[in-house]
């Protein structure tokens, strides 16, 4: 489920800062460049979730 709930986040973010800095820079809104954004940040932080910033138990 957290997988599922932090795709949809990327998504939304994703898609608000892509058109809000394809706007402010007056270039037409790309969708392909939109869903590379949205897997690339998705991919990082399933990577830093999981991997690296994991909480190590104390024994």
């Amino acid at each position: 489920m957290r997988y599922v709930m932090t795709f949809i986040w990327a998504a939304l973010i994703g898609v608000v800062l892509s058109y809000v800095l394809s706007s402010m820079a007056a270039e037409p809104f790309s969708v392909s460049a939109t869903i590379a954004f949205i897997i690339i940040v998705s991919l990082a932080v399933f990577l830093l979730g999981d991997g690296v910033l994991k909480d190590e138990k104390e024994s």
